[in-house]
Formats: C-alpha cells, structure tokens, sequence
C-alpha cells in the first residue's frame, strides 16, 4: 500500500478503502480471542484437561505472533506490508478451520500456533499501513478508527463466543473466524491492489532471527513452568538469548530491530513500556472472569459473554475519541489518565468473592474499559509519531509485541499462580475457595503493575507535531 500524495477525491476514496480493511483486520484477531475465552470451559471439558493445560489455548497462540511479530514487520518494511498483510490473512483463515476439525489436544495447540503466526502478519502491519498513508494531522482519529476495530472484535467476541459455544458447540467459533479470514481475502482481491516490486530479502536480519524467536520462546515458556527447576534453567538461558540479540542488533548494519530507537528516543521507549505494563496488567482479566462467572457464579458462556461485553464496548465507543484527542492534547496526559483508571478498577476486582453482586462487577469491568480506552489510541499515536516513516513497519510491530508479551506476561502470572495455588488439577466445587484465592493474588499484582505503568506513561515526555 504505497503512500499516496496527492489529496484527489480519488486518493481519499482509496484511503478509505484502505481504512476499512485493515480495521477488519484488526477486528479479527481480538474477536478470536475473546469469543474463544467464554469457550475455555466447554474446551477443557471436552479434551479432559486441568486448569494449566486450558491456559496454553490462549497462551499458544500469543506465543507464536510474539515470536513472529518483530520478524514479520522488518519483512514488511523489505516486500510490502499490504503483501504481508494478505498472506497473514489467508493463513489466518485456513488454521481457523483446522482448528474446528481438531479432534486431540496436541493437534488443537498445532493450530493454534500457525493461527497466531496468521494474526500476528494482520495486526504486526495494519498500523504501519495506516500510518504511512494518512497525514498525521489526521493519525489520531485514524488509529482511533482502528482501535476501536480491536476493541469492537473484544465487545462482540464475548457475546457470540457464548450464543454459538451454547447452541452449537465452541468448535463454531472457528468455523465463523475462517469465513470472516476468507471474507477478508475476497474483500482484498477485490478492492486493492498488491504491490508488483520484486520480492528480495537480501536486507533482512537472518542471524537476529535466529536468537530473537528462541529468546522469546524460552523466556516465555520457562516463565510458564515456574516453579520448577526446568522453569528456572530456561528463563537463564532465555536471558543469555536476549544479551545476545541486544548485543548483535547494536552492531548490525540492517538490525531486525533497531535497538538506538530505544536508546536515543524516550518517547519510544517509555511508551512502548507502558503498552508491556498496560497489557501485561489487563489481558487475563477475561480469562480470569470468565472462568468466575461461569465456575462460580454458575452462568452458562451466553449469559458470561453478556456480562464480560462492558469493558471492551466501553473500549469500542471511547477509543475514537480518545484518539482524536490525542491530535490535539498531548498523549502523555490522556494515556496516564487511562493507566490511572484501569489500576482503579483492578483494584476494586481485587476484592472479589463469591458473594460479589454481578452489578459490581459490570461496574468494575466498566472502570477497566474507560481506563483503557483512554490509554491506547493516544499511547498508538504517540509510538508511531516518535519515528520517521522509514521506521513505521518496526515500531508498529515493535509496539505489538509489546501487547503480546504483555498479554502472555499477564496469562504467565496467572499460570504460576494457579500453579503455586491450584497445583494441577481441575477446577471443581472442592477447589473454588483457592479459585478465589488466585483470582484475588492476580489483581492484586495487577494492581501494582498499573502504578509503575503511570510512572513510565509520564515518564515518557511530550511528542513534536511534525
């Protein structure tokens, strides 16, 4: 998707279209997640498996767009981010239907992963896309548009997740994500235009590959198996991986990612910090209420979809506005304001017990959404403003991984607590009291690392309107 010049009805039309599409992209991905989160019970029925094996559903597929993001958006940058985009979403659509044919567990998270590798090359370069053709006079209410995209995908996943896992089994959720990724496809092909330059990757960073996805691998799954020894062992050699990376990339002549924007850009760095809190303090608060209402408070996924609908339709109908303000007041001031809100409502969920009316929680979740409606669009804007357009590619799939390593960071802190609490075993009538327990030891942790993600929001310092 070439940057357009001219400002010709023509150009707008085309930019539009552009919009449209990339924010059904962005819907996808967030609408997967979320629908597939009030069907976590019915799986780990149906496959037999214990609260810690249920977590590797969401968790499986974080993993792999997190190994793949960084990777995808320097690829991006070298063959075309529309090119990457379509074949993300071809892959997307054909793994969401192997998904619905999976007939063992292991087969199951297989697919899984290749979805996620499919998401990741949807959502590691739709910001860069809108962001190279839009003027950024207009980038905040753009990244707002497709923010709320995201959010729209979080709002409606809930409520279809539980209507299609209660009449027509949670394997339907598949089936609808592989139509919406081939509705995608045809909507491409039949709207724009794929780039015609020669494919050539002679600039990409094979030997930073080679330690940036097994570093992330085995930090990430170290940090799940904790606290064993095994645990242990891998997160040290995950760290020795980073060193490494981090060494190599500030020397490299076409790093995969470009370590100096981290180092000589504060706006970048801070703001990417706040996004890993954001996430890592937020993700599994779905994951976490959905096993609640519908364990604890006896709901069916229907009725849990319903209530779990307040934090991301608040997110939805906020976000927009909440970008377009950041064009005009700094994002430093409305993103803090945001990450102020979401450590509120955390702590509210903090107090949680059986006894909790669903109302308070509906309030609770509300809180949440205001909170973080505010925070991400303007945070967007102010990552993708801090760069040339050079460097759009990078730091929009830099800025996603931040999310996916928060989102896993925030599924690894409830793993290691259902560890150390629960031990292996399923979820049932005789361990809810230590359910509760969990669930409270969570929020709580949430709660703290939402007050060091105001401090880095504020640290990062205003942005220059080029």
């Amino acid at each position: 998707m070439n940057t357009l010049k001219a400002d010709t009805p023509r150009d707008t039309q085309k930019r539009n279209i552009i919009l449209f599409v990339t924010t059904i992209g962005s819907f996808l991905t967030p609408f997967m997640g979320s629908s597939l989160n009030v069907a976590l019970p019915a799986i780990g029925n149906e496959f037999n498996i214990n609260a810690l094996l249920l977590s590797w559903v969401p968790t499986s597929y974080l993993l792999a767009a997190a190994m793949c993001l960084v990777p995808i958006g320097r690829i991006a940058d070298i063959i075309g981010r529309q090119k990457v985009f379509f074949y993300g979403v071809i892959i997307f659509g054909i793994f969401s239907f192997l998904c619905s044919m999976a007939r063992n567990f292991l087969f199951f998270i297989v697919c899984r992963v290749f979805q996620g590798i499919g998401g990741a090359m949807i959502f590691g370069t739709a910001v860069a896309i809108l962001t190279g053709i839009f003027p950024i006079q207009q980038r905040g209410r753009v990244l707002g548009i497709n923010v709320a995209g995201v959010y729209l995908g979080l709002s409606l996943g809930p409520i279809f997740g539980g209507i299609l896992t209660q009449n027509l089994g949670w394997r339907s959720i598949f089936y609808l994500n592989a139509f919406l990724g081939f509705l995608m496809f045809f909507l491409i092909i039949l709207f724009l235009k794929l780039e015609k330059e020669k494919v050539t990757l002679k600039n990409f960073d094979n030997i930073g590959t080679l330690f940036y996805s097994p570093m992330l691998l085995l930090l990430m799954y170290g940090f799940s198996l904790l606290p064993q020894i095994l645990g242990f062992v891998l997160l040290l050699i995950g760290i020795i991986f980073l060193f490494i990376f981090i060494r190599y990339e500030m020397n490299a002549v076409q790093p995969l990612l470009n370590v100096g924007l981290f180092k000589a850009n504060p706006i970048f760095l801070f703001s990417n910090l706040a996004a890993l809190i954001n996430y890592s303090a937020t993700s599994a608060v779905s994951f976490l209420l959905s096993l609640y209402l519908q364990y604890i408070k006896g709901y069916q996924p229907q009725q849990a979809g319903i209530i779990l609908i307040a934090q991301p339709l608040t997110m939805t109908l906020l976000s927009p506005v909440a970008g377009r303000l950041s064009d005009r007041i700094q994002p430093q001031i409305i993103a803090s304001a945001g990450m102020g809100l979401t450590g509120l409502g955390l702590f509210f969920l903090s107090f949680i017990n059986s006894s909790v009316s669903v109302d308070s929680i509906i309030i609770y979740l509300l809180i949440l959404g205001l909170g973080f409606a505010l925070f991400s669009s303007p945070n967007t804007n102010a990552v993708m403003s801090s760069v040339e357009k050079a460097n759009y590619g990078i730091a929009a799939s830099t800025l996603a991984t931040m999310r996916l390593l928060g989102q896993m960071s925030s599924m690894g802190i409830v793993m290691l607590i259902f560890s150390l609490v629960l031990g292996r075993i399923k979820i049932t009538p005789e361990v809810y009291p230590l359910f509760i327990n969990a669930l409270k030891i969570a929020f709580y942790i949430f709660t703290g690392l939402c007050i060091f993600g105001v401090y880095a929001s504020l640290k990062r310092g205003k942005i220059k309107r080029r």
